[in-house]
């Protein structure tokens, strides 16, 4: 049986893995045939590894012809992933999307990559990434724009543009991703895949190249909500070694899936500042809201206008923090960086101690606010962005970058898990996002719901007409 990457999905081609429909090498080989047919077009990646990739494939094989009943400790075995070309990988250069670390191999692999390695994952190599994940588009000037499988004139939001690309265009079954301001989130929304950002602490970023120290999470992007509960359970877990790692439970992501949505008590973001979004937004929120209530859901609509603030601290501390980590190679090759980019990083550098003390008060309020405001409310529900994937051509990205993070970067600030998954597309075509956002640790509700949404609608089966075409 060929594996069939429209319709696949790391849930069922686990299934289809241990009964022997398909071994993980054909798998993985038609992996790689999508990436070599799909990528030059749409450059998901900076570098692809199909040797170890075959390597790591045959050994799943050999392994499942081992062991086929005891397989619950390598929960990933045979699956095919990508990586953010941020995460360290022991033998593989790391580039940042950079210049500074275009030969940089590092010696060991970043804890979430141990763990994926560790659960049986095939790594299909490294993706692209908007430069040391500081940009919200994917336009690279060292490595090249990522382009958005929907249509190559539009980019696919960043920064983990190159992770969304590829799971979107079926190169890959999962990807790992970093999110300091919606950089899983935003691109999820504009790729019409799901994207997860845990709980800040609940997954490691020891090895991930920092963008902000207060702010990172590492995280998920896949086909379906149920793919990323799957992958949360090998990633989620304290790290003694991560100064940022919580030591707290962790659930049983899978058991609670199938949870009911009824009687929960849904806040709809409303009021001037998600209003402001694109028309078609509005609509599929309010779509939204209403497949919610027909879960059995109460769902209220709140004002959110309050959270301007949050973005504009969130950015504050970002550049501020980029501008810390890279000042000596801000202060010894500025010319390295790519023009938006050093920008940000000059911006940052800028600041004062009083307004990165201000941006940090901004935070300390905003997380009593909404520890106050999920005693009342279970969930809140969203838009991901405000508006679908401008194109890549003339400044037209670089303007919407601002846009983009307005309803995101409030939850890295607040550190809130939040999950963006497929909710309608525009009229002509592109793809939106649903975000749905919970209390702290709060990751199995919002993927019980986002689960719930997903079986009560087809967005999630939609797939790109390039896609299919190349496939077909």
């Amino acid at each position: 049986m060929e594996p069939d990457l429209i319709t696949l999905t790391l849930y069922t081609a686990l299934q289809a893995l241990r009964r022997g429909d398909f071994s993980s090498l054909e798998l993985t080989q038609a992996c790689l045939r999508q990436v070599e047919s799909l990528d030059p077009s749409i450059n998901a990646f900076i570098t692809p590894t199909p040797e170890l990739a075959v390597q790591a494939a045959m050994q799943a094989d050999a392994l499942h012809s081992l062991q086929p009943s005891n397989l619950n400790d390598l929960a990933l075995l045979g699956i095919p992933v990508a990586l953010k070309d941020l995460f360290e990988t022991q033998g593989v250069r790391t580039t940042a999307g950079s210049r500074f670390f275009a030969d940089d191999i590092p010696s060991e692999d970043a804890d979430a990559v141990r763990r994926v390695k560790l659960a049986g994952a095939v790594i299909l190599g490294k993706t692209n990434t908007h430069e040391f994940a500081l940009g919200a588009t994917g336009v690279n000037p060292h490595y090249g724009a990522v382009k958005n499988p929907w249509d190559l004139s539009r980019i696919t939001g960043g920064s983990s543009s190159g992770s969304a690309a590829a799971v979107a265009s079926g190169m890959c079954l999962a990807a790992l991703g970093s999110d300091t301001g919606g950089s899983i989130r935003i691109p999820a929304s504009l790729c019409g895949v799901v994207g997860l950002k845990p709980t800040f602490g609940r997954v490691s970023t020891r090895g991930v190249v920092p963008l902000s120290w207060n702010l990172d999470h590492v995280g998920i992007l896949t086909c379906t909500v149920r793919d990323s509960a799957i992958l949360l359970q090998v990633l989620a877990g304290f790290d003694p070694h991560d100064a940022a790692s919580a030591d707290m439970p962790v659930d049983d992501y899978l058991a609670r899936l199938e949870g009911r949505v009824a009687g929960m008590h849904i806040a709809q973001g409303m009021g001037e500042y998600i209003e402001g979004s694109d028309p078609d937004v509005l609509s599929t929120l309010e779509t939204a809201g209403q497949v919610c209530k027909d879960l059995g859901a109460q769902v209220e609509k709140v004002d959110l206008s309050w959270i301007s603030e949050l973005a504009l601290a969130n950015t504050r501390m970002t550049q501020a923090d980029a501008a810390a980590f890279h000042r000596e190679r801000l202060g010894s090759n500025p010319d390295w960086f790519g023009t938006d980019v050093r920008q940000r990083l000059e911006a940052g550098a800028a600041l004062t101690s009083t307004e990165y003390s201000l941006a940090r008060q901004v935070q300390s309020e905003a997380r009593r606010r909404f520890e106050m405001f999920f005693t009342k409310y279970d969930l809140l529900i969203l838009p991901t962005t405000p508006i679908s994937a401008p194109e890549i051509a003339g400044n037209v990205a670089i303007e919407a970058a601002r846009q983009l993070t307005r309803f995101t970067s409030p939850f890295n600030l607040t550190g809130l898990p939040a999950l963006s998954l497929p909710s309608g597309f525009t009229s002509n075509g592109l793809p939106l996002g649903l975000q749905i956002v919970s209390k702290h640790w709060g990751e199995a509700q919002i993927l019980q719901a986002g689960h719930a949404f997903e079986q009560a609608t087809e967005w999630h089966l939609h797939r790109p007409a390039l896609v299919r075409l190349r496939t077909g």
